[in-house]
C-alpha cells in the first residue's frame, strides 16, 4: 500500500506537465528544447521532420523498445509464451531505478513482466525476460546489438537492456526511430504501450499500480505508444506513436530539460503530421492484380493478391503523382497456400520508386490427384495441346 501510495505521489506531484502544445507550421521551431529530435511514417519510414536525428545520445529507457522488439519476436516465434512463469534472480530484483519492485525468487507471468516493462519502465522486469531469454543480460545484450546491425542502425551501441546510463551506450533519434519502426509491426506491443493504467498482483496483499510513464496516451487523440527515458545524462526522452485515419506517425525527441517540455514538443511534432499528410490507400490486399498458372494445380491458374493493403504518403490538398506497377510473379507450382509469398509488385510515383511490395495468391491450390491429371492430360490431346 505505501509503494501505492509513492507511486501515486511521483506520478502527479513531482512530475506535473503541460499537455496540450499549439498547432505550428514552422518546422524549425517545432522541438526549441531537445538536442535532437525526428518525426517519420511508421510504414514507409519517410522522414517528415528532423533535427540532429544521428547525434549520439544517451537514450534512457528507451533503449527497452529494443528488449521490447527481442521480446515479441520470441513470443510469435513461440519460444516464450505469454502464460510461462519467470523465476525471478537476486540480480534482476537488485536492478535500481524504475522498477515494479520484483522479489527474488518471486514468479510472474511474461505477460505481466512486459506490462510492467511497457507502462511501468520497469528495469527489473526488464532484466528478468532478457535473463528467460538469453541466459543472462550481457547474452541478451549482444542480441541487441545484433538486431540493431540487422536494421542497419549505425548510431547505436547498446551495453545493458535497461538504459541506465553506462560508458558507450548510446544511440541517435534516427535509430530510436528504426527501432520503433519495427515494433509496432508487432500490433500486440500497443495493447501494452496504449495502456494508461493497470494492476499487478491484483487481488493480493502485493498489488501493485501501474501508471503508464508516457501521459500522452491518456491526453492525446491516437497516442498508444511507445516509450518515455529518464537518467541525468540523457535528460528526459520520449518516443512515441500515434495512428490516425490510417496515419501512424512515430516521433522521438531526446535530452529535453523536463517532462512537460518532451510532451510538449511530442504533440507539436504530432500536430504538425497529422495536419499536414494523409495516407492514400492505392491497393487493398485483396485486389486482384493478376494470374499465375499453378504447375500441377488442382486448378491451372490462381489469382494473385498483394501480401498487405498498399499505401502511400502525401500531403494533404495536393494530387498524387501518376502511379504506376511493375510486376515480378515467380512459377508457382502445387501445393501452395495463401500468404506464401510468389513475387513482388513494385508502386512508382512520377517513375520514382515509392514502396516494394510482397504478392501471394489469393487462395490455397492443392496437388493435382492422379485422376485429374490423367483427364487434364486427355483433355489436352483432344484439344491438341499435347505432342504425342
Amino acid at each position: 500500500m505505501k509503494k501505492t501510495i509513492i507511486l501515486f505521489f511521483i506520478t502527479f506531484f513531482i512530475f506535473p506537465m503541460t499537455i496540450k502544445a499549439e498547432t505550428k507550421t514552422d518546422t524549425n521551431d517545432l522541438t526549441p528544447s531537445a538536442t535532437s529530435a525526428i518525426m517519420i511514417e511508421a510504414t514507409t519510414g519517410t522522414i517528415l521532420y528532423e533535427k540532429n536525428a544521428n547525434e549520439k545520445l544517451a537514450p534512457a529507457s528507451m533503449t527497452k523498445m529494443m528488449s521490447m522488439l527481442l521480446i515479441m519476436e520470441q513470443i510469435e516465434k513461440g519460444t516464450l509464451k505469454w502464460d510461462e512463469q519467470v523465476t525471478v534472480s537476486d540480480n534482476a530484483s537488485s536492478m535500481g531505478g524504475s522498477q515494479i519492485f520484483l522479489e527474488t525468487g518471486e514468479q510472474m507471468s511474461v505477460q505481466d513482466l512486459l506490462k510492467g516493462i511497457s507502462i511501468a519502465s520497469g528495469n527489473d522486469a526488464t532484466v528478468a525476460l532478457a535473463e528467460r531469454i538469453a541466459g543472462s543480460e550481457e547474452e541478451f545484450v549482444k542480441m541487441m546489438n545484433e538486431k540493431a546491425q540487422e536494421l542497419g542502425l549505425t548510431s547505436t551501441n547498446f551495453k545493458n537492456a535497461t538504459g541506465l546510463d553506462a560508458e558507450n551506450h548510446y544511440s541517435s533519434a534516427h535509430d530510436m526511430a528504426m527501432i520503433a519502426k519495427e515494433l509496432v509491426k508487432h500490433e500486440k506491443i500497443l495493447e501494452f504501450t496504449g495502456t494508461y493504467e493497470d494492476y499487478l498482483r491484483q487481488n493480493t496483499d502485493k498489488s501493485f499500480w501501474l501508471v503508464n510513464t508516457n501521459k500522452l496516451v491518456r491526453y492525446y487523440q491516437g497516442v498508444d505508444g511507445l516509450k518515455t527515458g529518464f537518467t541525468n545524462t540523457a535528460g528526459y526522452c520520449l518516443t512515441s506513436t500515434a495512428l490516425r485515419d490510417d496515419l501512424r506517425l512515430i516521433t522521438v525527441v531526446m535530452n529535453e530539460p523536463d517532462p512537460s517540455s518532451r510532451s510538449k514538443e511530442t504533440s507539436a511534432l504530432l500536430d504538425y503530421g497529422f495536419n499536414l499528410y494523409q495516407m492514400n490507400n492505392i491497393l487493398k490486399k485483396d485486389t486482384i492484380i493478376g494470374k499465375v498458372k499453378v504447375d500441377l494445380g488442382e486448378v491451372e491458374e490462381v489469382e494473385v493478391v498483394p501480401i498487405e493493403d498498399v499505401k502511400i504518403l502525401s500531403k494533404k490538398n495536393e494530387p498524387n503523382g501518376k502511379i504506376t506497377y511493375e510486376k515480378n510473379i515467380n512459377k508457382v507450382k502445387a501445393p501452395i497456400k495463401q500468404g506464401t509469398v510468389i513475387g513482388n509488385i513494385t508502386v512508382l510515383e512520377d517513375g520514382n520508386k515509392i514502396k516494394t511490395v510482397d504478392l501471394t495468391v489469393q487462395k490455397d491450390v492443392s496437388k493435382v490427384n492422379f485422376f485429374q491429371a490423367l483427364l487434364r492430360n486427355y483433355e489436352d490431346i483432344l484439344k491438341g495441346n499435347m505432342n504425342i
